[in-house]
């Protein structure tokens, strides 16, 4: 029997486990934009499967659709942020990642990051102090009884729920500046002699100086950068469950870890049973497209299309940015279908289309697309590895600095800075990737690694969620790490004993070798004596 009919008759047994009679309950602690696009994927399947599932979501946000005919149940609370703060906190915020971020020093810059994330902390703070004060909403998901909590650990207050329900904890994420909590919430060892920090845009193949500057970015972010304000979180997650406790103690004890990569992206490293790495699972075949757009790309000929979108949170630019983009693509053969809300800009090229909206995933599967211009988010780099096609990174903010490194480390892609670079780079960066063959070779090989998994990236995902809450939990899967303190954990009273040990012994050997001595010496002399 071949793997994949194995593969295919296990995911069978399990889905007919969870048959009628055997659903659960699914309660979700989201984050907006890509990461609620990605966590979508996996409840949409969920729901499929029968589960019921509960998606907590703030009265004011920017990015959760709630239709009619979602098949999602929402759950709105009041928030404390109205929508118009919440529109300036996103605005401010981006501005200064994008903007003012990559101009500062290596100190400026865990400065500036710094405040801007205990800036978001602070909304954060907010938002689950609007759910587990809100007597009313936590004494109705009490009463749901649920099974699960599927949660982003990138807003604070999954874990604290999970505590106060006394429920299994799912996470989803891509990864945390330094990857901090992975290490020491997860328990994830990541050697930095040659596990690339994250966020230090480094691959894994360093030479001694970048060694150097990966153990300074490791030593930051673990000693001095803190994604929240822990002390604030502490305070509030002890004063909800009466008694002292912190975040990281909490976040301790998630039972699934559910990674937003795979290693057809990422650098190889250890792995504990309980992280899965599940990229790209929201990635599908391409579907038909709407007639305009396949005119619009049919009437490209021989030279074929190419794919421009910085993502679902920017889609505007500045003036003289949008202007100097413009002019480069309006210097290349092929036709260009560009996601861009803003004002349209004076260069446009006669081959270039603007659009509000893009159906990105099916326009990359195209047979005439011939690269992707992006800003190197997760959601888009995992659709292009999925069809096969190289990459222009234009990195922002957050995780796509390092994914563009990736992608570039391995061949499928090169790199932009977006606040320095000319039309004329741009022009020569479109022209490399689809002129030389290399990268579409390599952007194949990526796509083919994606695609030869035993077990779907999303069947994998959905299979772990239900297996916690089939075991009510997955606590035989955390390693005993969890239980050392930071000394036990590298050996270090250990190492102190057997230091303690040796220095005994050599202190023994000594004071015998010294008597010793002193009675041979009064021995020769009363020999001399006599």
């Amino acid at each position: 029997m071949s793997l994949k009919m194995k593969a295919a008759l296990f995911l069978l047994q399990l889905s007919g486990f969870f048959g009628s009679g055997n659903t659960g309950k699914v309660l979700v602690w989201p984050m907006e934009y890509s990461h609620w696009l990605n966590l979508k994927t996996i409840l949409d399947e969920l729901v499929k499967k029968g589960h019921e599932v509960t998606v907590l979501i703030p009265s004011a946000s920017l990015s959760y659709e709630v239709g009619d005919t979602s098949t999602i149940e929402f759950e709105k609370y009041p928030a404390s942020l109205s929508l118009a703060d919440l529109e300036e906190l996103y605005k401010d915020s981006l501005n200064k990642y994008i903007y003012e971020l990559p101009k500062q020093s290596f100190w400026g810059y865990f400065v500036l990051y710094q405040e801007l994330a205990w800036e978001d902390s602070k909304y954060c703070e907010s938002l689950c102090k609007d759910v587990v004060f809100n007597k009313e909403l936590m004494t109705k998901l009490q009463n749901s009884s649920f099974d699960v909590i599927v949660a982003d650990p990138f807003v604070p207050c999954g874990d604290l729920l999970a505590e106060i329900f006394k429920i299994p904890l799912v996470y989803s994420l891509r990864f945390f500046p330094g990857s901090t909590h992975e290490k020491y919430s997860g328990g994830l060892p990541l050697p930095p002699s040659y596990v690339p920090v994250a966020q230090s845009e480094l691959s894994d193949r360093m030479t001694f100086m970048e060694r150097v500057q990966n153990l300074i970015y490791t030593l930051s972010f673990d000693f001095w950068f803190q994604m929240f304000n822990e002390k604030n979180l502490n305070q509030l997650y002890s004063e909800v469950l009466g008694r002292p406790t912190t975040l990281s103690e909490l976040m301790k004890k998630a039972d699934i870890w559910l990674i937003r990569t795979y290693w057809d992206l990422e650098f190889p490293h250890p792995v504990l049973p309980n992280f899965d790495y599940v990229g790209g699972l929201h990635c599908r075949p391409a579907k038909p497209l709407p007639k305009e757009i396949e005119d619009f790309i049919q009437s490209s000929g021989e030279h074929g299309v190419v794919v421009f979108s910085l993502g679902s949170m920017v889609g505007t630019l500045t003036e003289e940015r949008a202007n100097v983009i413009a002019a480069g693509l309006a210097q290349i053969p092929q036709k260009v279908l560009w996601r861009f809300e803003g004002k349209k800009p004076d260069t446009l090229g006669s081959n270039t289309q603007l659009y509000k909206w893009i159906p990105q995933n099916d326009l990359l599967g195209h047979p005439k697309t011939r690269a992707f211009i992006t800003h190197g988010g997760t959601n888009g780099i995992y659709e292009a590895i999925y069809h096969g096609i190289p990459v222009v990174g234009i990195p922002l903010f957050g995780d796509q600095f390092d994914n563009v490194v990736h992608m570039k480390t391995k061949g499928a892609g090169v790199r932009l800075n977006f606040l320095t670079m000319s039309s004329t780079d741009l022009l020569h960066a479109v022209k490399t990737v689809i002129n030389d063959p290399s990268y579409k070779e390599n952007a194949m090989r990526l796509s083919r690694i994606h695609h030869d998994q035993p077990v779907k990236p999303l069947d994998r995902a959905v299979f772990w969620i239900e297996y916690v809450m089939r075991h009510k939990g997955a606590k035989h899967l955390r390693v005993a790490a969890h239980d050392l303190t930071w000394y036990q954990y590298h050996s270090l009273d250990v190492l102190g004993f057997l230091l303690a040990c040796v220095v005994t012994v050599m202190f023994v050997i000594t004071k015998c070798c010294l008597l010793c001595c002193q009675r041979f010496a009064k021995s020769g002399k009363k020999k001399k004596r006599e």
